[in-house]
């Protein structure tokens, strides 16, 4: 900031622009912020109170309103200054403590990184800009004047601050339409990411003007002749592409600087719209326009609302010149976006123009209600301000913008959530094409529906936008949950069945105290859960069963002394600790062997465990065991499934396990990215013939590859 910055310099700046605005509650927040910040300093010396008093400076330079204003000026008093958030809502009202505490980073809580911080802090920041823009707005001045004074930080926090700028801020900035926040923002973070290569384009650019200057300001006088031969109204300037635009297109295009053409340009100012297009026709009647470099953002706005007529022709001595041209009214619309014209009735009511500005941003906020993630939601935003797009058209003739890469499915659910459901295919032009299309530029899209049709799963692998990809996972969501309600119902009526109980039961008040009574809090939870696999039936049901007899209980434990409860004895030792080896998973029919561990008994293994090498030093330690099987021993096994990954596979293996009477009692599973889930049982079997006999059942069944112990 060039000029000194000084509350009377502020107050003065504001009065150009508002002579109504509240003075008294700025300058009482200046002399509060002021006073929060007495002991803080900059890092290179500095008094703190600079830092507020710079951001509230660019936000008068965007003539923003005097709520803005205070708020900008507090907007670090919670988080460095410890001042409650209900003395600024007492001192300043409501208005300014909603933005002060939604530019609060959430610093209170925990994080495990320093990335989900930054990414929850971001999405907080987001949500509370869809309720009221100006939370953004604050933002960006503070973000501004961090990035123009990021030279007196260390070098590793300036790649940091300037990286996350390059990738976040600019590109919002972009969507919501300030362009030269967007410039400012993304060359000062070039200078500090890549400094040498910064300094060298400034240096060519520098040259290429000096050198095409007096060529230029010929070219401007002729169009300026022309203009008024015509009679047409226009001003015509020079204009230089920014540092970092040059960066892109040389990167992109694969291109040295000496083969850049439109480093140095021309822009036209007119009254009207037919002018733009009138002062185009003359432009084009004097030098021969370059095919395919006519771009009309009047017919067809940018999303963040841009308007201009771009064109590049061969003018004099075979140069290539680009012009740009627009009206008054859409130059200070491309320059200053979201900022040119939002009113305030009151908190979070913005005018039709502006809101057109962020309903890319309601819509994100209402898909991250499926998306809980905070790096998720950031990665959601990140996809949402990409500035490439391509231009389609719906078969009654409107335009739709489409990220690039969007497919038809994409366009489906642009139009309606129910569209995007029912889509079965799609007509490209009249043709008919693969789901997975690209999009490109003119296309007409023709998306053909089934009231019968539901999304698939594949759809995630290709479908590109926020809201599609959303409104897919919901309805698997749904869908998966529907039909694990069904799938659990019958699992618990067979149960009943196999214990001669009443089926009507399934429903009962009795059947939901044992759902509560498992952790689940309604009887459609429980059917979920037996669905998907995560209880078995038999551990529902057997709660619902009457109770022994104290006498009879007792007499149980009499007959079975605790060392014989899994079936095992050890040769030749009486009423000795044991424990099954949770390496191996000993069933009743196995080859067994016990090992002795000083202080914690003795532990079985199967003799065929790969542990027992380790162990096979140890003779001395090793004791003989053997299974002692009764009617109702059972033990616990693991045993691990590779499947491929789709729906309904969990549900059908628990239905199988259940079905030959075998109990699950854990299981854990995952999913990889080639399309394969792995699932961990703990079962709980009667001996190894059982457990043979149910894993060839798991072999045969669809969409199996692998099934050991």
């Amino acid at each position: 900031m060039k000029d000194k910055l000084t509350l009377e310099g502020l107050l003065e700046k504001i009065r150009s622009y508002n002579h109504e605005a509240d003075f008294g509650n700025i300058k009482k927040a200046y002399h509060f912020s002021s006073e929060a910040h007495c002991t803080q300093r900059r890092s290179e010396g500095s008094p703190y109170i600079k830092h507020p008093l710079a951001v509230a400076y660019i936000l008068a330079d965007m003539r923003m309103d005097a709520p803005s204003i205070t708020a900008g000026l507090l907007h670090d008093t919670i988080e460095d200054a410890d001042i409650p958030i209900e003395d600024i809502k007492n001192i300043f009202g409501d208005d300014v403590a909603f933005i002060v505490k939604a530019l609060t980073k959430l610093s209170k809580m925990e994080f495990r990184t320093k990335k989900e911080a930054q990414a929850e802090n971001f999405r907080k920041m987001l949500l509370a800009m869809s309720e009221d823009v100006r939370v953004i707005l604050i933002k960006f001045a503070d973000r501004l004047h961090n990035m123009r004074t990021l030279q007196h930080l260390p070098e590793n926090k300036q790649h940091r601050i300037a990286a996350e700028t390059l990738e976040i801020y600019a590109p919002i900035a972009n969507r919501l339409g300030i362009g030269w926040l967007k410039t400012e923002l993304e060359d000062l973070s070039f200078s500090f990411l890549m400094p040498e290569l910064y300094k060298e384009l400034v240096r060519k650019v520098a040259k290429r003007k000096e050198d095409q200057e007096g060529y230029l300001r010929q070219v401007i006088e002729l169009i300026n002749k022309k203009l008024e031969e015509e009679g047409l109204p226009g001003t015509v300037s020079g204009r230089i592409k920014h540092y970092y635009g040059i960066y892109q297109k040389m990167q992109k295009q694969r291109i040295t600087f000496d083969q850049i053409h439109d480093v140095l340009g021309l822009r036209i100012l007119t009254d009207t719209k037919a002018n733009c297009y009138a002062i185009l026709g003359l432009i084009h009647s004097l030098w021969t326009p370059i095919p395919g470099k006519f771009k009309d953002y009047i017919g067809v706005p940018k999303s963040n609302m841009y308007q201009s007529l771009h064109t590049t022709v061969i003018g004099p001595k075979g140069e290539r010149v680009e012009f740009q041209i627009r009206t008054e009214e859409m130059h200070r619309i491309a320059e200053e976006g979201i900022a040119s014209h939002w009113k305030y009735k009151e908190k979070g009511s913005i005018d039709e123009k502006s809101n057109k500005y962020i309903s890319w941003l309601r819509d994100l906020v209402q898909a991250q209600k499926e998306v809980p993630d905070a790096m998720d939601f950031l990665e959601a935003v990140k996809g949402e301000v990409v500035p490439e797009v391509v231009y389609v058209f719906t078969p009654g003739g409107e335009i739709k913008e489409m990220p690039i890469g969007s497919t038809p499915v994409d366009f489906a659910y642009s139009i309606h959530t129910q569209v995007g459901h029912r889509c079965v295919g799609a007509k490209i032009n009249g043709k008919i094409v693969p789901l997975r299309y690209n999009l490109k530029n003119g296309d007409t899209v023709e998306i053909i529906t089934s009231p019968t049709h539901g999304p698939s799963r594949d759809w995630l692998k290709f479908a590109v936008t926020q809201r599609a990809k959303s409104r897919i996972k919901q309805w698997i969501k749904t869908e998966e949950r529907s039909q694990s309600i069904e799938l659990g119902i019958k699992l618990l009526e067979a149960e009943l069945r196999r214990h001669n109980l009443n089926v009507s039961l399934v429903k009962s008040d009795k059947l939901l105290q044992t759902a509560k009574a498992s952790g689940v809090n309604s009887l459609e939870d429980l059917y979920v859960s037996i669905g998907f696999g995560k209880l078995s039936p038999h551990q529902a049901v057997n709660r619902l069963m009457p109770e022994k007899p104290i006498e009879e209980a007792a007499a149980v434990r009499i007959k079975k002394p605790r060392k014989e409860q899994k079936g095992i004895r050890i040769k030749g030792i009486d009423d000795i600790l044991y424990h099954t080896g949770k390496c191996c998973y000993p069933v009743p029919g196995d080859s067994l062997v016990g090992f002795v561990t000083i202080g914690k008994g003795v532990t079985i293994h199967r003799q065929d465990c790969s542990n027992l090498e380790r162990l096979a030093a140890e003779d001395a330690r090793l004791v003989d065991v053997e299974w002692q099987t009764s009617s109702d021993t059972t033990a616990n096994t693991k045993l691990y499934v590779e499947t491929i990954d789709k729906p309904g596979i969990l549900a059908n293996l628990s239905a199988l396990i259940s079905s030959v009477d075998i109990n699950i009692n854990h299981l854990e599973a995952t999913s990889t990215q080639d399309r394969k889930a792995h699932i961990t049982f703990v079962l709980e079997v009667k001996d190894n013939t059982q457990l043979k006999m149910l894993i060839q059942k798991i072999s045969q069944m669809e969409g199996i590859l692998r099934v050991k112990r």
